[in-house]
């Protein structure tokens, strides 16, 4: 199989939401092609694709296609089925591999590649069924059980204070395989977004500090305010992590800070939420970088060109006693350094990603201060201040 593929030839990407709109602008930009596999026909990535399947993931005629005009497919998110990325390998580039996204797909798999592999990670205990919940010790709690498979953004686990509570939540996740994961008491929590070639070559945007509500990215803040010796442990994990996964594409760790020491908590095997900030502070974002290490182009090195803040706008916002309103972002015209994104999807629900703006500049504060006055804006749906 060819690499360094030259447009305008026509790449794939396995998910339509706003990450695969990212991919999409990014890769015509360059000159390239893109078909976009995703079963909504309204996605946002597929409205600017140069062809859309609105198949599932499983189709074997949607595939068969992808295989007939593609020459290399990514992915969007990790809930892809391994076994379609692997019908695709048969034929094409396929980054990252089925078996990269097959171990971090699924946390129990995850959480023992991070312990075989010596990485740091707090204390889990894994739940498969009735009979596990007796192994669980007292000092677990409170802790938080998360379903093994197809969670993300807060679903897929629930906060548990003792034993009871674990039976009933693991009977909510109809006894699904889970993870039971000790709540740690957070200083901070971080994110290194990283490009890894096919060469081997890594390449790491700076890392992030991020803070979530109830389990979803709130705000994201570049350069993260913590010790540069947790950063440089960060960007060694996350490296280490890459290659031992034989990754090539973009990859996303998530990391925990506590007692001043860091844990490593998941991997996202694609770009980020805590990467968009990418797209208005860098010379280079990571939806360039993905298609660089798909098409097996060099990498490039991105430069922060300007501190950072990006806050997720959440469909809650769109609504106004009980009734939907669209907010009132007038707030970002004419301000350079304040820049407005959405995704183009059709409805607004509450807890649902809409869209994100980015705050930029040389002073921190003064970008978080904006941010969350911004933020406080936009709740209210009140005019530009």
């Amino acid at each position: 199989m060819a690499d360094n593929i030259k447009p305008p030839s026509m790449l794939g990407i396995l998910g339509g939401g706003q990450l695969g709109r990212f991919f999409v602008v990014s890769a015509q930009n360059m000159g390239y092609q893109v078909t976009v596999l995703d079963p909504d026909k309204d996605s946002p990535a597929g409205r600017l694709a140069d062809v859309h399947l609105c198949s599932d993931y499983d189709d074997i005629s949607a595939l068969n296609s992808m295989k007939k005009t593609c020459v290399a497919v990514t992915t969007e998110f990790e809930n892809i089925p391994a076994t379609t990325l692997e019908f695709l390998e048969t034929d094409l580039i396929v980054r990252p591999s089925s078996k990269a996204v097959s171990i971090v797909q699924n946390r129990i798999y995850e959480k023992n590649f991070f312990k075989d592999n010596h990485f740091s990670v707090g204390p889990f205990v894994v739940i498969t069924d009735r009979n596990s919940l007796d192994l669980v010790k007292n000092d677990m709690y409170p802790a938080i059980l998360k379903i093994a498979q197809f969670g993300y953004d807060g679903k897929g686990q629930t906060h548990v204070a003792n034993q009871k509570e674990l039976e009933n939540a693991f009977d909510g996740f109809d006894r699904k395989p889970c993870i039971l994961e000790k709540k740690l008491s957070l200083e901070a929590e971080l994110s290194v977004v990283l490009a890894r070639s096919y060469d081997g070559k890594k390449v790491n945007f700076p890392v992030i500090e991020n803070q979530h509500i109830s389990g979803i990215l709130d705000m994201s803040i570049v350069p993260a305010r913590v010790a540069s010796s947790l950063c440089n442990k960060a960007i060694d994990y996350a490296e280490q992590i890459a290659s031992k996964l034989n990754y090539i594409g973009v990859i996303a760790v998530e990391f925990f800070i506590a007692n001043k020491k860091i844990y490593v908590n998941e991997v996202a095997p694609r770009p980020h939420n805590s990467g968009h900030h990418s797209l208005d502070s860098c010379d280079f974002n990571q939806f360039d970088q993905q298609v660089l290490t798909l098409t097996g182009t060099s990498l490039n090195n991105p430069k922060l060109l300007r501190n950072a803040v990006m806050v997720n706008l959440l469909g809650d916002i769109w609504f106004r006693d009980g009734k939907l309103s669209l907010p009132n972002f007038d707030i970002f015209e004419g301000s350079a350094n304040e820049v407005l994104h959405l995704y183009g999807k059709s409805e607004a629900r509450p807890g649902r990603k809409m869209g994100h703006f980015t705050v930029t500049g040389n002073e921190m504060e003064t970008n978080l201060m904006r941010a969350n006055q911004i933020k406080t804006l936009l709740s209210k749906n009140k005019s530009k201040e």
